[in-house]
């Protein structure tokens, strides 16, 4: 299991920008809620397999408590809360094949779960707890949104199959965007590095509810079918528990939003892959948003909107920016200067990405953003969106 750096952990050196909408860093602490369905009769089997997990989950790094309760009003219902120093080492666990092998057990027993996280804003208590609380950060003011909620799934082909794999996820017919009476898609971008697609939804509503819906819709099965020959981890959406390890290691969630709080009706829609090295993706991630939530700032800087996906060693920023901005423009790429160049060069896997050289030396910048830059497949907004 990867681990975050101390620095992660520790309160950011200047106010976030308040354009910032959304954000895992900074450095407050974490609180999770795990609802859980259990099925009728399997109530005892999933206490023990929580008891099994129970020192396992208080020995990963940044964890610091958890509780499990069962409702009062149906046996059926379980909540498990937990609190972390952070965010970052709660989602490198989480994202981790650690967990997934860990969280097995419980999977036999359980008919439905649903995670919320929350970062701590205010709390209240006693003497003991006000002392207690002067150890511990808090989020120091509301962020304000959008109602948009962002995030993306991401898996690899068999090399060579490439094309065919485009061809297939660009020609199908999008799903009905309304989903319920207050949920509905917004947007699907779909880009590809290589062999490694990319798919990110904009959801208003209920990300859950919309998710389930999409993999409902007969013509996105259809797709789902037709690139299963061709993906690198196999998988029987027939089967269940394999459909649910699949879009568990492909879940690509959001973790840094920024708006410059401008609109352009013909923005561009861009995306760039930044494989870390191993252990740094989590820095890598803090690294683009840091100077992301700088240039938004920036009112004449060439990004309106950007978004930070990451999962274990993988990063994409998908960026919106004014039309006609510079590809190879630093802003663009989420890096003004060398010496950040430089910074992110140390922790990027220039081999997994295909770049070569040094990025402070002269051209090299360019070569970079050349290199991570994804080939967009389809964008498709809805009516209204």
């Amino acid at each position: 299991m990867t681990t975050t750096s101390d620095r992660l952990s520790e309160p950011p050196a200047s106010p976030a920008s308040q354009r910032v909408s959304q954000s895992v860093f900074d450095g407050s602490r974490l609180r999770v809620v795990l609802l859980v369905d259990v099925h009728d009769g399997a109530q005892q089997q999933f206490l023990e397999a929580y008891e099994g997990l129970c020192n396992q989950v208080a020995s990963v790094p940044g964890h610091v408590s958890d509780q499990l309760c069962q409702s009062i009003e149906n046996p059926s219902q379980w909540l498990i809360t937990s609190e972390w120093e952070s965010a970052p080492p709660f989602l490198t666990w989480v994202n981790s094949e650690e967990h997934v092998r860990m969280v097995e057990p419980l999977h036999s027993c359980v008919r439905d779960t649903r995670s919320l996280r929350f970062h701590i804003v205010r709390e209240t208590g006693g003497p003991a707890a006000e002392a207690a609380s002067g150890q511990r950060r808090l989020q120091t003011s509301p962020r304000i949104g959008d109602g948009v909620i962002r995030h993306a799934l991401t898996f690899t082909v068999k090399p060579g199959s490439e094309d065919v794999v485009a061809k297939i996820l660009a020609d199908y017919d999008p799903p009905e965007p309304q989903v319920d009476a207050t949920t509905r898609l917004c947007r699907t971008s779909l880009f590809m590095h290589g062999n490694r697609v990319v798919r990110a939804i904009e959801v208003r509503g209920d990300l859950l509810a919309a998710l389930r819906h999409v993999a409902r819709q007969p013509e996105v099965r259809a797709v789902e079918e037709a690139i299963n020959p061709y993906l690198e981890q196999d998988r029987d959406l027939d089967d269940p528990e394999s459909a649910r390890l699949f879009f568990t290691r492909a879940a690509l969630p959001a973790v840094h939003h920024v708006t410059a709080g401008q609109e352009s009706g013909n923005a561009e829609r861009r995306a760039y892959y930044y494989p870390a090295r191993e252990g740094c993706g989590m820095r890598l991630a803090e690294l683009l948003a840091r100077q992301d939530a700088a240039a938004a700032d920036d009112a004449h800087g060439p990004v309106l909107r950007s978004t930070i996906f990451h999962r274990d060693d993988v990063v994409v920023r998908l960026v919106d920016v004014r039309s006609g901005a510079d590809a190879a423009s630093g802003a663009v790429f989420g890096l003004p200067d060398r010496g950040q160049a430089a910074e992110l060069t140390a922790l990027l896997d220039e081999g997994a990405l295909g770049a070569n050289g040094s990025a402070p030396e002269e051209g090299a910048h360019a070569s970079l953003v050349t290199a991570a830059h994804m080939r967009l497949v389809t964008d498709r907004r809805a009516s209204g969106a």
